[in-house]
């Protein structure tokens, strides 16, 4: 049965509210006890969503938003959740039919953003699509360097 964090937060009596959200696809509201999410993502965007939202439930995150314990906390539920949407077995075997990451994220159920995520997390594992490690920022992949520079 794939990875459900709907199911996980209907456990908890969590409460996952819909609304028009300006410039992010969800949040933590800790002092409420409820998950806000965009609405009119698709149904892959909003399990990614609540993967990650549940996260910061799961690790009783309070100051989402504010300074370096929060880039911390981000990063921390991107990683648990592309761990817990991506399991290792499901990516080998994707590995064998999938192309490309857009192919396999597809095929995966998730976002490209959490494949990459994933990807990322095993670094040097020796996964098909090298280049999808890289670039993991949160809107895509970073600009190109000019030629001859270096980071």
């Amino acid at each position: 049965m794939p990875y459900s964090p709907a199911a996980l937060l209907d456990e908890m009596h969590i409460p996952v509210i819909r609304e028009w959200l300006r410039d992010t696809w969800g949040a933590w509201s800790p002092v409420h006890r409820k998950i806000v999410i965009a609405a009119g993502l698709s149904p892959v965007q909003e399990r990614c969503v609540l993967a990650h939202e549940l996260e910061h439930v799961l690790s009783d995150d309070a100051a989402c938003g504010f300074g370096v314990l929060s880039i911390h906390q981000e990063r921390r539920a991107d990683i648990e959740a592309a761990r817990k949407l991506v399991a290792i077995s499901d990516l080998a075997e994707a590995a064998g039919w999938a192309p490309d990451v857009r192919t396999a994220a597809a095929g995966l159920g998730v976002t490209e953003r959490i494949l990459r995520i994933r990807l990322h997390d095993l670094r040097g594992e020796g996964w098909p699509w090298p280049a999808a490690a890289e670039g993991t920022h949160r809107y895509g992949s970073p600009p190109a360097l000019p030629e001859g520079t270096r980071p």
